[in-house]
Order: C-alpha cells, then sequence, then structure tokens
C-alpha cells in the first residue's frame, strides 16, 4: 500500500503568507503526478522530512547533512530577493535592540543568546562560524536561550529576555516586509558567512521521473505571483556536495576550540 503523499513549505508560512504558499503549491502540484493537493500544515515538519510520501518540503541546511542524510534527496536550492541574499546563497542576520550601544559582534561578549534551535543553520551553525574566532576558552556569550523559533528569539531579543540573536536573512526580511511590528525596536548588527540556502527535498527513494517532474515544476513557477510574494526569484539545481560547506564551518570552529554555542 502506497504511503499517503505528503507536502510541506512550512519555512516562511505564517499568515499573511499561507495563501502566497497555497498558490505556489498549487502550480507545483499540477506539474507533478500524485502530488497532494492541500500542503500538510497539521504535523511537525520534522516528521515531514521523514515521511515515506514525501513529495516536497521545504527543509534547512544544517539537518540536511546531518539526521536527513542518506534519507532524502536535495531536490533545488531556493533564490530569494530579500537582503543578504545572492543567488543561491543566504546568511544569517545577528540582531540586537535598536538601542543596544554594541557596534561590532565583538562587543556582545558576556551578552545572552536567543537561539532557535540547536539543528538550525543560520541560528546556530553560522552563528558558530561567526563567533569562533572570537570565542575564550570555548565561551563568548554569558547564556544561551532556546526559544523554537526565529519569531520567538526575535521576541525575546525585543522584550529585553535576551539580548541577541541569528536569524536567517530571509526570515528577517519577510517579517519586514509582511510583519513589520515583529521587528520594530531591533537592528542588524552584522551578518554571518553565507551558505547555500535553503534546501527542498523529497524522500530518498525517489525516481528520476518524479524528481524531474519537481525541478520543473519549480522553475516553471518563478514568475508567478505567488512566487513574488514570497521574495522568490527561481531555484537553483546544486550538487548534494554544495552542502557540505556547512561542515567544513563546524570543523573550523572545533579546531578553533569553540565546538558550541556557548
Amino acid at each position: 500500500m502506497q504511503a499517503p503523499r505528503v507536502a510541506a513549505l512550512a519555512m516562511y508560512d505564517a499568515p499573511p503568507l499561507d495563501a502566497a504558499n497555497d498558490d505556489l503549491w498549487a502550480a507545483i502540484a499540477a506539474r507533478v503526478p500524485g502530488a497532494p493537493a492541500k500542503l500538510t500544515r497539521d504535523r511537525p515538519v520534522e516528521s515531514v522530512w521523514t515521511a515515506p510520501g514525501l513529495v516536497l518540503a521545504q527543509a534547512c541546511g544544517w539537518p540536511l547533512i546531518t539526521r536527513l542524510a542518506g534519507q532524502v534527496r536535495l531536490v533545488a536550492t531556493a533564490c530569494y530577493a530579500l537582503p543578504g541574499c545572492a543567488g543561491a546563497t543566504h546568511c544569517g542576520f545577528i540582531v540586537v535592540r535598536a538601542a543596544d550601544p554594541a557596534r561590532a559582534l565583538e562587543d556582545l561578549r558576556g551578552r545572552r543568546l536567543a537561539l532557535n534551535t540547536w539543528d538550525s543553520n543560520t541560528g546556530m551553525n553560522l552563528l558558530r562560524a561567526a563567533v569562533a574566532p572570537l570565542a575564550r576558552n570555548g565561551r563568548f556569550f554569558s547564556a544561551v536561550y532556546v526559544t523554537g523559533t526565529h519569531a520567538a528569539s526575535l521576541r525575546a531579543v525585543a522584550a529585553g529576555g535576551a539580548d541577541v540573536t541569528s536569524v536567517d536573512c530571509v526570515t528577517f526580511g519577510v517579517l519586514k516586509r509582511h510583519r513589520p511590528a515583529d521587528v520594530a525596536g531591533l537592528r542588524v548588527l552584522a551578518h554571518t558567512p553565507t551558505s547555500p540556502g535553503l534546501p527542498l527535498i523529497t524522500r530518498g527513494d525517489v525516481s528520476a521521473a518524479e524528481l524531474g517532474a519537481l525541478r520543473a515544476a519549480l522553475c516553471a513557477t518563478r514568475d508567478s505571483p505567488a512566487a513574488h510574494a514570497l521574495g522568490l526569484t527561481g531555484f537553483e539545481i546544486l550538487p548534494a556536495a554544495a552542502y557540505e560547506v556547512l561542515r567544513e564551518m563546524e570543523a573550523e570552529a572545533v579546531r578553533r576550540g569553540y565546538a558550541a554555542l556557548a
């Protein structure tokens, strides 16, 4: 019996972008035989990533090369017309309160960090790469608080419960454009190093025909109103090995004695 087909575009799916994601998915699904008619929104996206019936999902670069390695196939990498993005690359924005006197990343030594998850590329891995040269005896921050999401991290900084966070530049750009109150009173202090951007994945045993159909469907949506509403300019087909640069960043941080954010 075939597993139920599922799809999720959950990384930037909060209102008011849910309608645009629905429209984008409808355009993709119409070109992929057997694709589900609707996006899955009633289960954690992490469980969708490993679902045996996965057709397409947005993921994060760090889990792509760690816990999802060997379980999924890279379909394409999203390209966004937002600050911090260039082609198929993106970065993390290191964000503080607007009134914070810090002028450089080093000024944040001993401050409190709001971290979305330990499994995040922009929130954890790219920030670790930025901080590693500044760390002393494996430490830089005075405390690390895990919030669960980039949006929650921004709220924690704005409310004073933390002093700094690193958020995906696309998340920051989407919120600034569509929900400016969510970034009011905050400013971008610095950028992390860049890396390949948001990967779109499918199940590991996908057929060559379906993988080709998915890639063609994604490319066909690049000029759609839904893509424009989401800030998308298209998709690039990168080799999976392109994401190994994230492992290199980890190795360099470890070499500097900064294996984990602290």
